[in-house]
């Protein structure tokens, strides 16, 4: 009978409910003023003569207090202890009203203690009632919930018995997906204590809890701690076979993108254990605060995350030039939700513009209109076997239209040009990173180049992988490990460098400032990490066993595919051993060697028309003479590099060796 009553109280319209407690809150209005008599009376009271007025009262002040208060917008099976607060206001508030009617309404012989005793009364019967309430349809509404789910529960332990694991546990405990049964913590003081009902227990209890309650998940509850205790803890955690999530940071909590109880797999950038360096201020504003900003690549991997760095750092104007349409809108949309959440942003004006930076004219006509006075320049073909596939394409976008961007500055008398370029541009093996390497000598040929009379100052940084970028390894382990495997590695020896994207950003923007004209700077990407073991690392925090000969019977196999054309074993971010420090911990500034702007003028116009030629037996010819220590991995052979209509072998113009 209880089980069928609470049923039907949840599935009422929450009009009914509302109406179902203004009715008891009359009903406990009435019932203490009643009781509050009595009790000073020492004895059942009956109201006499102007006395009904007061019982005709209360009710009439409660239920406009009540409303105001929000007392009836709580879902009673949801109620939080915190609710209690609003409660014992909404109660005072009424009291304080109604002693007032009672002592203005000159009704005489009416005690003194009896607006006390109605104001205690009243809080005790509206909170027991409401909380006695949610005790009940909460029971009731698991039991219901458990039965229809089919007591599919995951039992899971959270990490972290703080305020975030607490409030983690009370939101978890009305869902249907997981059911916490234990914390654990590694406050000493906090052991054998209980929350919630739930014991704290020591790391080295974790084996007992997951055979004990058939843990299958650990929710790491410590979005305070740093990258290198949160790199320590998953370190620990991995040889056990449970999934381990995680909550989101404070910073990301603070700034409302997600909430507290909001779940996520174990962020990579954990895994590497570095926390980032302080970003210095004044870097960070030199060049972008006050003043028109264009970023090229704007929709892309680096390119978004610097306009949402650009965009806190109050530009005057930013200039998203993207190629892809869909791109530049979802950009521009972020950046406006971002504007409203930013402090003094009305007057930041976010401009798309549609256009590819092989169109030299567009480029100029929107640095001359908007004034534009720093351009960081991202737009480029990155994806390393696609563009090995299509090297005519990859000649015009990361060479040309870095030639265009930087001439466009020059004539739209910008002040700051930074190129974003890569750790694959150092000895190149491949297209991609040898069209970068000549894009610098682009730039570093007109720094140095005494007829150019521009005030234009270039600057190149040059880092490794970002975690999460569209070309990254980490999106398609996790999409090959959710397919049940086999996850595809290159070859077991390869290695590279990562970085998080927020990170290798503000970093940019930082090097920007302290370049001088022609600068190359690279940045400290810490240890390498070798390809093979963070996909293993992955398969074990998602509770999984890698597959392989000791383990027959593991859950997710690696597949070694072989070196992808171009690809390397590993990459490097200088090309010889001429660095020094700067001022800032993470950005080191090379010496690299240049090419004169005479001979490289030359090589451009040569590469200009072998390229319109379809020539590109001399365009690798000119890429291997142009870019120190370059040696293709693939001869010509593949696809394009290998027509049907050979070109002609000429020699390279001895004008320009």
């Amino acid at each position: 009978m209880g089980i069928q009553l609470a049923y039907w109280l949840i599935n009422l319209s929450r009009r009914i409910k509302t109406v179902i407690l203004i009715t008891a809150d009359i009903f406990f209005a009435v019932f203490a003023l009643w009781a509050a008599f009595s009790l000073r009376l020492g004895e059942l009271y009956m109201p006499k003569g102007d006395e009904w007025y007061l019982f005709a009262a209360a009710p009439l002040i409660t239920v406009p207090v009540f409303i105001k208060m929000g007392l009836y917008r709580a879902i009673i099976r949801y109620i939080e202890v915190r609710a209690l607060w609003t409660i014992i206001q909404a109660a005072t508030l009424y009291a304080l009203m109604f002693a007032v009617v009672v002592y203005q309404s000159g009704i005489k012989g009416i005690p003194r203690t009896v607006p006390p005793l109605n104001w205690l009364n009243m809080m005790l019967l509206v909170g027991s009632s409401r909380f006695l309430a949610r005790w009940w349809l909460g029971d009731i509404y698991s039991r219901l919930s458990r039965s229809a789910i089919g007591n599919r529960k995951k039992n899971v332990v959270i990490y972290g018995a703080g305020s975030a694991g607490v409030q983690l546990a009370s939101a978890l405990g009305h869902g249907r997906e997981y059911r916490p049964v234990a914390f654990i913590d590694d406050d000493v003081s906090l052991h054998k204590q209980k929350v919630n009902g739930l014991r704290i227990y020591p790391f080295s209890s974790l084996t007992y809890l997951i055979q004990r309650h058939q843990v299958s998940d650990i929710l790491l509850a410590i979005p305070s701690a740093t990258r290198a205790r949160k790199s320590e803890l998953i370190g620990q955690l991995e040889p056990y076979s449970v999934h381990v999530m995680s909550m989101p940071g404070l910073s990301d909590i603070a700034q409302g993108k997600v909430t507290f109880d909001t779940l996520q797999e174990v962020d990579i950038a954990d895994l590497l254990g570095r926390d980032p360096v302080a970003p210095d201020e004044t870097l960070l504003r030199a060049n972008i605060t006050g003043k028109v900003i264009m970023v090229t690549g704007a929709g892309g991997s680096i390119g978004s995350e610097l306009c949402r760095q650009i965009i806190q750092l109050q530009p005057k104007a930013l200039i998203l030039f993207e190629l892809s349409e869909f791109s530049l809108y979802a950009i521009e949309k972020e950046l406006n939700y971002l504007l409203t959440k930013i402090r003094n942003s009305q007057k930041i004006n976010v401009i798309p513009i549609l256009g590819s930076v092989t169109n030299a004219d567009r480029l100029e006509k929107v640095c001359t209109t908007f004034n534009v006075k720093t351009i960081y320049h991202t737009a480029a073909y990155k994806h390393v076997p696609m563009v090995e596939k299509n090297p005519g394409e990859a000649i015009w976008n990361n060479i040309f239209g870095t030639l265009y961007a930087a001439q466009a500055a020059m004539n739209a008398k910008v002040d700051t040009f930074v190129l974003i370029s890569t750790d694959k541009a150092v000895r190149p093996t491949n297209t991609m990173g040898a069209t970068k390497r000549f894009a610098e000598l682009i730039l570093q040929g007109l720094s140095l180049d005494s007829r150019k009379k521009h005030h234009t100052r270039f600057t190149m940084v040059r880092f490794g992988n970002v975690l999460g970028s569209s070309g990254s390894v980490v999106p398609l382990f996790r999409e090959q490990i959710a397919r049940g495997g086999p996850i595809t590695v290159t070859d077991a020896r390869i290695i590279r460098y990562f970085m998080t994207i927020p990170e290798a950003s503000q970093l940019v923007i930082q090097a920007g400032a302290m370049g001088q004209g022609g600068d190359v700077f690279v940045l400290d990407m810490g240890e390498p990490i070798a390809i093979v073991d963070l996909a293993k690392r992955m398969v074990h925090l998602s509770g999984l066993e890698i597959k392989d000969a000791e383990h027959p019977s593991g859950d997710i196999e690696i597949s070694y595919t072989g070196l992808r054309p171009g690809e390397k074993l590993y990459e490097e971010l200088l090309i010889g051993d001429n660095v020094s420090q700067t001022g800032h911990a993470r950005i080191l500034r090379a010496q690299e060697h240049i090419i004169p702007w005479a001979n490289l003028e030359k090589m451009l116009r040569i590469l200009e028309q072998a390229a319109k030629n379809d020539d590109f037996e001399r365009v690798r010819n000119i890429l291997k003479d142009a870019v120190f220590g370059f040696i293709p991995q693939c001869e010509i052979g593949d696809l394009l590099w290998q027509e049907d209509r050979k070109p002609p072998k000429n020699q390279l113009s001895d004008a320009y060796r």
